[in-house]
């Protein structure tokens, strides 16, 4: 399995932490020498072990702050498909 190279370029915040010391954050992460993009997911105290978690583009993390804040989006997903 190939290794997995981040670097984490920005600590944004820390959303929770766990019984064993483990913080949810969000912070802007670089992923295999790209681009860093807004990233969230619980990581071990000295930030060398990771959880899973979900990256995040900047136009995605607007069309988030969008539908936390109840506004409306204009976009092309048919929303018929979903229950």
């Amino acid at each position: 399995m190939a290794e997995l190279k981040y670097e984490i370029t920005k600590e944004l915040g820390i959303l929770s932490e766990n019984a064993k010391g483990w913080t949810k954050e969000i912070n802007m992460v670089s992923w295999n020498d790209r681009e860093p993009k807004f990233d969230i997911r619980e990581w071990s105290p000295d930030h060398a072990r990771m959880g899973k978690g979900v990256t995040l583009t900047e136009e995605e993390v607007e069309k988030l702050k969008a539908i936390l804040n109840g506004e409306e989006i204009e976009d092309d997903i048919d929303e018929s498909n979903f229950v």
